[in-house]
Order: C-alpha cells, then structure tokens, then sequence
C-alpha cells in the first residue's frame, strides 16, 4: 500500500534522499567524482609550471580528456558486463599509478612525447563515478517517477562537483605545490573509488533483472543512444566554447578577473535550473520536452556572439546554463527508457564522454578563431555545435520513442514493469 500511494505523489528530493541505502553510495560516489573536475586544471598548472608554457600544457590535457572520452564506454561496457566493483578497483589503482607517474615525469623535465605517452592511461582510466551512481538508482529505486529526480539530482552534483574541483585544484597548486592537485587527484581517486566499490548492496546485478532477458550487446545498437550521442556533442561545444570565448572577452575588456564570476553565473544558471527540473512532476514526455529545451538552447547560444558588454554576456550566459541542465537531464532520463539494464552503465558512459568530446574540439576550435577572427568569434562554435545538433534532433527524434512491440526489457533495474524497445 506504500509503495501504491508512493506512486501517486509529488516525487521529490526529499523521498530521493530518504531513499534506503541512498547514501552508502553518494557519500563516497562525491568523493570518488571530485578528481574528475580536478584533473585537467591540475595538469595545466603542473604542466605550465616545468615547461613554461601554455600550449604545451594544453596539448597534455587535452590528450587526457580525449583519452577518456574514447576509452570510457569501453570502461561502462564491462562494468555493465563485470560488475562496477570488478572494474572499479584495477580501474582506481591504474589511474591512481598513471597520474602520480604523469606527475613524475613533469617534474623531471621528460620531453613533451613521455607527456603525451603518460596521458592516455591517466585519461583512460578515468572511473566512471557519476554513470555508475546513475545505474545504482535504478537499482534502489521502486518508484520509476524518481528517475527524473534522480537524474536531475546527478546533473546539479556534477555541476557542484565542477564548481568545488577547480577550486581545489588551484588552490593547492598555487598555495602547497605546482604538484599538489595531481598528487590529490590521484588520492582522492583511490580513497574515494574503493570506498564506492565496497558498496555491494546497491550495485546493479550482473546478467539478472527480474527474469526478463538482457542481453549485453553494445549500447550503441539502441538507434535512440546514437541519437543522444550527438545531442551531447553539442552541449559539449557549450562547455568548451565558454571556457575560452568568455576568457578572451575578460581579457581584451582589461578585466581578466571577470572572467571567473561570468563562468560562474553559467554554471549557477545550470545548477538551478537542473534543481527545479527534478523539483517538477512533467506532463510532457521526455522526448518532447529534450526537443523543447533544445531548441531553447540553440536559440541562447546563438545569440551569445552579439554580446558586447559583460552585464549582457552575463545575462545570456545565465539563460545559456539554465537550458542546458534540463537537456542533460532528459537525455539521460531517455536511457532509462531505451537502453537495456544490461548495457545502461554502457550508455551513460557514452553521454559522458561524449560531453567530454565535445568540450575538447570546441575549446580548440574556439581558441583558433580567437586568435584568426575577432574578440568573441569563439561563441560561434556553441551556435554552430547547438543549431546543427538540433536539425540532427528534429530529424531523428522518432529513434528517441520506444520502438513497437518486441523483445521486452526492464524499464530501470530493479523496476519490474517490462518495457517494449527496439
């Protein structure tokens, strides 16, 4: 009867959290995804640091975001086909081993190609901390209606997470030692992902979901997860495209300090945004609702290159995040939906790493026509990556339903209801 009326109520933030073993796992899941935001600044600063310049520390980074964007389904592969423990615990040793053997290096002057050899491990392992919170959800949770709770949850922690990682980073770059951020993200990895892995009560179950039969083929044969992929690119371009055209605005305003707060009123408007999305209880489908936020998206970021001052910047900036939050949300939401148990860790890895992908091309891009073009020509790339994302959107958004009647798999681990899909 619980469970019944449960079901008929406002799902909120509130019941997701009072949900029972719910903080086993997000306690230590916080934790293990803080070096995830420290990372990347924590090279640049180390990097910077013994080489003395900027682009060499770029370059580094940048081989370690790509890595982990292309090594990282692979990772929610097996973990969906292992279990996240089997995966977890070799997976947080060799990131940990990488990044303190990157760090060495650096330090020891080695030529930029030991750099570039020592990056890709240190991206490829990368955990999948926040993907693999997202499937343990599903496993906890009986009421299918928290899912987008859930999800917007994860969106606005992620956000925090890249709010209090870089900070972190900094700070101990700057005021311990130019080695310090690695030597803690490799730290925090290891503590962090252990404790994670020791949670075995709400790891998804390997190869079982309530007698209904899950296969372990790549989540890419789902055609709606292709779909996504690309929907994620383009919010990717947004990120990278930020990062670098709001840099070079501060700069050439002679207000680099600016360029912090800007940022920083984007992410604010992606985390609000992302705490009343799951606040809501939708009438609307989430295949409508990700075309409907995202052609709000497209609208705001192409307007983004028309700013000339920073308080109009700052007010497109904070419109920009407030559509992004709901557009991730619902992406992931759709997994649910899509993608069978047996592969959904799969699936959430390559919306990560697809967001990660997106990011690095957009910051290379955008900092090209910064230096070619003129003074903010690096916010054409969140409207090019936006709008052409969004005909690709309209254009496929049938494979983002669920297919006619089939082969049939659980709506969500451990939710029973059988679900037709393609």
């Amino acid at each position: 009867m619980q469970n019944s009326a449960a079901a008929t109520s406002r799902p909120g933030y509130g019941r997701l959290l009072r949900t029972r073993g719910a903080w086993t796992f997000l306690l230590p899941g916080f934790a293990a995804r803080q070096p995830f935001a420290m990372l990347t600044l924590s090279i640049v600063l180390l990097v910077q640091h013994t080489t003395g310049s900027y682009g060499a520390a770029g370059a580094v980074a940048a081989v370690t975001g790509v890595s982990m964007a292309l090594f990282a389904p692979c990772n929610g592969r097996l973990a969906d086909r292992y279990g996240q423990r089997a995966v977890l615990v070799p997976g947080v040793v060799v990131h940990a081993s990488a990044g303190l053997g990157l760090t060495a290096l650096a330090l020891a002057g080695a030529p930029l190609w030991a750099l570039f050899a020592a990056a890709v491990p240190t991206g490829a392992s990368v955990p999948q901390i926040g993907p693999m919170v997202r499937a343990r959800w599903g496993v906890i949770l009986k009421n299918p209606r928290l899912m987008t709770t859930a999800a917007a949850f994860e969106s606005v922690t992620d956000e925090l997470t890249f709010v209090v990682g870089p900070l972190l980073a900094t700070a101990l770059c700057t005021a311990v030692d130019p080695a310090a951020g690695l030597v803690a993200e490799a730290s925090l990895t290891l503590i962090g992902g252990l404790l994670f892995a020791t949670q075995k009560r709400t790891q998804p179950a390997v190869g079982v979901d309530g007698g209904a039969r899950v296969e372990h083929g790549s989540a890419l044969r789902v055609p709606g997860v292709r779909v996504l992929i690309v929907t994620f690119l383009g919010i990717g371009s947004v990120f990278g495209g930020m990062q670098v055209s709001l840099a070079a605005f501060t700069q050439s305003i002679g207000e680099p300090g600016l360029n912090g707060v800007l940022y920083g009123i984007f992410a604010t408007g992606n985390m609000l945004s992302g705490i009343a999305c799951g606040a809501i209880a939708w009438k609307i489908t989430p295949q409508r609702r990700l075309v409907l936020g995202y052609t709000a998206l497209a609208l705001t970021a192409s307007a983004l290159w028309t700013a000339h001052s920073a308080l109009l910047l700052a007010g497109l900036g904070l419109l920009a995040g407030m559509c992004i939050a709901p557009a991730l949300i619902t992406g992931y939401t759709i997994v649910e939906e899509l993608v069978p148990a047996g592969a959904r860790t799969e699936a959430f890895t390559w919306l990560t790493g697809a967001v990660a992908l997106g990011q690095a091309a957009a910051v290379t891009l955008a900092g090209q026509l910064e230096d070619r073009l003129w003074t903010g020509a690096g916010f054409l790339v969140p409207m090019g990556g936006t709008v052409l994302t969004l005909v690709t959107l309209l254009a496929l958004r049938s494979r983002l339903v669920p297919g006619p009647r089939g082969r049939t798999v659980a709506r969500g681990v451990g939710h029973r209801t059988p679900l037709a899909v393609d």
